[in-house]
C-alpha cells in the first residue's frame, strides 16, 4: 500500500486496542468480582479510540486527510444501543467542529445519516447470526465510504485516484472484519465463562444435596431407632443413654444443616469493621473448653494493639470456630495449638498451627471441595464455609503440612485502614 500505510495502520490499532482494554475490564470484574468497576465503564473505551483516530489521522493528499472513527462509531451503535452511538455521534462533531475545515460540513451531513442508519440496523442486530452480523456490517461500512469519498469529490476541489478510493474502501473492511471478529470471540468467551461459572454451582448445589441427603438420614435413622428402643420396658440409665445418643445424632444433623446454610448464603452481605485481635481471642475462648476435654491446650500468640480488617464478624468467627475445631479432631492423642497473627504493611496473617496427623499433597489440593473431609465422619461443608467466607473477605487460605507431624493454616487478610479527617 503505498499511501501513508503507517499513519492507517496507528489508525488501525486505535480501533483494535480498546477492544483489549474491554477484554481486560471484563476478565478483572469477573475474576475479582469487583464492585468498584461498573458496567458504564465500558463505554470509555470505543471514547477513547474516536479521540485517538480523529487527533492523529493519516495525512493522504492535498490536505486530505483520514481516520477510521467510523467503526467504534458502528460497534458503539451496535452493541452499545442508540443512546450511547449518539454520545458517539455528537463527540465526534464537536471534535470536527474545533479541527475547523471544509469538512466539518460533510461531516455534519453524512454522519447523522450514517448514525441513524445504525440506529435503524440495531433493533434487529442482536437477533441476527455472527455470519449475518459480519455481512451487515460488511456491506453498510464500505457503502458509507464510498459515499463519503463520491461527495468529497464532488464538493471538495480534491482529486482522489480511483485506485486509493479502493484501498481506502478495502481497508476499511479489513479492519471492520477484524473488530467485529475480535468483540464477538470477546463476547462469545464471557457467555462461555458465564454458562461454565452457572454450570459449577449447580454441580456444587447437586454435590451438596446429595451429600447432605446422605448425612442427615444417617444420624435421623439412629436416633429414629434408639426412640423405638425406648418402647421396651428398659432399665432408667438404658433409657437415659439411648436418650443421650439419640439428641447427640439429631445436634449433629443441625450441625450439618447449620454449615449447609452458611455455605448457601453469599459469602459477606454487608461488609463491618473487624478487630481480628480480639475476634480471635473470642473464637478461642469458645473452643478452649473442647480442646481440654480432648487433652489439648491452645497457645495464643496476639498482639495487644488492634488490627482491623473488613467482613462480617459472626461469619468470621464461624470461620475460626470451624479452623480450631478441625485442628482439636486431628490430634486425637492430645497435643498443642498455636495461634498467631502477625502483620505487615498491608496485609494480616493468622496462622493455626496443631501438632496432628497432617495430609498429603493430594489431601491439601482437595481443601474446601464440596463434600470432601480428612475425617471418617464428616461432610467437608465446614471447610468449604470457611474458604468460602475468607474469599468473601477479599482474603485467602493458605495449607502447609506434614504427614505426621501436623499441619498449619494460614488466613491472609487485607488490613483496613480508617482515613483520617482532614
Amino acid at each position: 500500500m503505498g499511501f501513508a500505510s503507517k499513519e492507517l495502520l496507528i489508525n488501525v490499532l486505535f480501533v483494535l486496542l480498546p477492544l483489549f482494554f474491554v477484554q481486560m475490564f471484563y476478565l478483572i470484574k469477573y475474576t475479582h468480582q469487583s464492585k468498584r468497576l461498573k458496567n458504564w465503564m465500558v463505554a470509555i473505551f470505543p471514547v477513547i479510540s474516536v479521540v485517538l483516530c480523529m487527533l492523529f489521522p493519516a495525512p493522504l493528499m492535498d490536505g486530505f486527510v483520514m481516520d477510521f472513527r467510523r467503526i467504534p462509531l458502528v460497534l458503539g451503535v451496535l452493541y452499545g444501543g442508540p443512546w450511547f452511538g449518539l454520545l458517539l455521534l455528537a463527540l465526534i462533531l464537536v471534535i470536527r467542529f474545533f479541527q475547523g475545515g471544509d469538512g466539518f460540513v460533510i461531516t455534519s451531513i453524512m454522519y447523522p445519516l450514517f448514525t441513524v442508519i445504525l440506529i435503524y440496523l440495531s433493533k434487529s442486530y442482536h437477533m441476527m447470526s455472527v455470519k449475518k452480523r459480519l455481512l451487515v456490517v460488511g456491506l453498510v461500512l464500505p457503502a458509507s465510504e464510498a459515499a463519503l469519498l463520491f461527495i468529497i469529490t464532488q464538493l471538495c476541489p480534491i482529486k482522489i485516484p480511483g485506485m486509493i478510493q479502493l484501498q481506502l474502501i478495502l481497508l476499511n473492511m479489513t479492519a471492520v472484519f477484524v473488530a467485529m471478529v475480535i468483540w464477538e470471540i470477546i463476547r462469545q468467551n464471557f457467555e462461555l465463562m458465564q454458562k461454565v461459572a452457572k454450570a459449577e454451582k449447580l454441580e456444587v448445589v447437586s454435590h451438596l444435596a446429595a451429600s447432605m441427603s446422605h448425612e442427615v438420614r444417617n444420624p435421623l435413622t439412629v436416633t429414629k431407632g434408639f426412640m423405638q428402643l425406648l418402647y421396651e420396658d428398659l432399665p432408667k440409665d438404658k433409657q437415659k443413654d439411648y436418650l443421650d445418643l439419640a439428641i447427640r445424632e439429631l445436634d449433629h444433623s443441625v450441625e450439618i444443616i447449620n454449615d449447609y446454610l452458611m455455605f448457601a448464603r453469599p459469602s459477606v452481605e454487608t461488609m463491618e469493621k473487624i478487630n481480628i485481635c480480639l475476634e480471635t481471642q473470642n473464637s478461642l475462648n469458645i473452643m478452649t473448653p473442647h480442646a481440654n476435654m480432648h487433652g489439648i491446650t491452645i497457645v495464643p500468640l496476639i498482639p495487644p494493639a488492634p488490627i482491623y480488617v473488613m467482613g462480617k464478624t459472626s461469619q468470621f468467627e464461624q470461620c475460626l470456630v470451624n479452623m480450631i475445631k478441625n485442628a482439636i479432631e486431628a490430634m486425637p492423642d492430645g497435643g498443642e495449638i498455636q495461634v498467631t497473627i502477625q502483620s505487615e504493611r498491608s496485609t494480616v496473617s493468622l496462622m493455626i498451627e496443631d501438632s496432628g496427623e497432617g495430609m498429603t499433597m493430594e489431601q491439601i489440593n482437595r481443601l474446601g471441595e464440596p463434600y470432601f473431609t480428612t475425617k471418617s465422619k464428616g461432610t467437608g461443608l465446614g471447610m468449604m464455609v470457611s474458604y468460602s467466607i475468607i474469599q468473601g473477605m477479599n482474603g485467602k487460605i493458605t495449607v502447609k503440612s506434614v504427614k505426621g507431624k501436623g499441619s498449619c493454616f494460614t488466613i491472609t487478610l487485607p488490613i483496613y485502614y480508617e482515613r483520617e479527617n482532614s
